[in-house]
């Protein structure tokens, strides 16, 4: 059997798969910090819907807590979970999932009211790294594919990225951002966002290897909706293929930094140049969402 996947579709395979494990994480954050938060939030839907805060910089500061969030899709979120994210004031939803993930697992926020939704229509991110024949494919290959990912998504989600930052310097938080698992392009979302607010690497690199708590790929079988064709072909695959694709591995997120790296001026030029980020703006962003 041939099964075509575009590399979106295998960053969005977490519409087959949900955390239940609502347990807030460790934190490098005083006792008393974590009595008062949290770092997975406390929804009965939520898919690793998880807060920045409490996480402290290289200079001694600590991101704001209740200002910046990540998360996968949010379509399960129910009527109180909304209401607790409507008491947190969230107001800009960055969702970098495509026009596909996005209608089969809509935004439940009613038209017209909750946070303003920024979103692209793409092509499901086809950029030519997923080999026609899946059912050949090694966890190996697999892995290597994930890690050739990260990079690219860099230049890919760019735009969208540098839009996040804009949203946050113009002042416009709370705000949450999303793709389907909260883990492949939320994940690189969130190391470029610790990494110009002076989060230690890591510090960036464990926040990311959360997923694992809260999106375990052994549930992953259990969720499946098999009337999704991707979700069928996928589950099909061996689960050690699974897992490569399904997991936060550590080498994911580092192919990334080892990108920006290599960035003229590193991760802080990548900021500059891609995103707009100069010395002024990076003061600004610091100002607004570190303590």
């Amino acid at each position: 059997m041939n099964w075509r996947f575009s590399a979106g579709a295998l960053l969005g395979l977490a519409l087959i798969a949900q955390p239940v494990i609502h347990s807030p994480a460790k934190v490098p954050v005083t006792p008393a910090a974590r009595a008062a938060h949290q770092r997975l939030l406390p929804l009965e839907g939520g898919r690793n819907f998880r807060d920045l805060g409490g996480y402290r910089t290289a200079d001694g500061r600590t991101v704001k807590w209740g200002l910046l969030f990540r998360s996968g899709s949010m379509v399960d979120l129910t009527a109180g979970d909304l209401g607790y994210l409507n008491k947190l004031g969230i107001r800009t939803i960055c969702d970098y999932r495509e026009h596909n993930e996005r209608k089969a697992e809509p935004t439940p926020w009613a038209e017209g009211t909750g946070p303003a939704v920024f979103a692209d229509d793409y092509d499901g991110m086809s950029i030519g790294l997923m080999p026609k024949d899946m059912s050949k494919i090694t966890p190996e290959a697999a892995a290597k594919m994930m890690a050739t990912s990260y990079p690219m998504m860099l230049k890919t989600f760019a735009p969208q990225y540098k839009r996040m930052f804009a949203q946050l310097l113009a002042g416009q938080a709370p705000l949450a951002f999303n793709c389907s698992a909260g883990k492949d392009r939320t994940g690189v979302s969130a190391a470029l966002l610790l990494t110009a607010l002076g989060v230690p690497r890591e510090t960036v690199i464990q926040d990311y290897l959360l997923t694992n708590q809260y999106l375990p790929a052994a549930l992953a079988k259990a969720k499946t909706r098999p009337s999704e064709a991707t979700g069928k072909a996928f589950m099909a695959l061996p689960p050690a293929v699974q897992a490569a694709f399904m997991k936060a591995d550590r080498a994911y997120i580092e192919a990334a930094f080892k990108a920006l790296d290599a960035h003229r001026g590193g991760a802080m030029g990548y900021l500059k140049d891609e995103m707009g980020l100069d010395k002024p703006r990076i003061a600004k962003l610091r100002a607004l969402y570190l303590d």
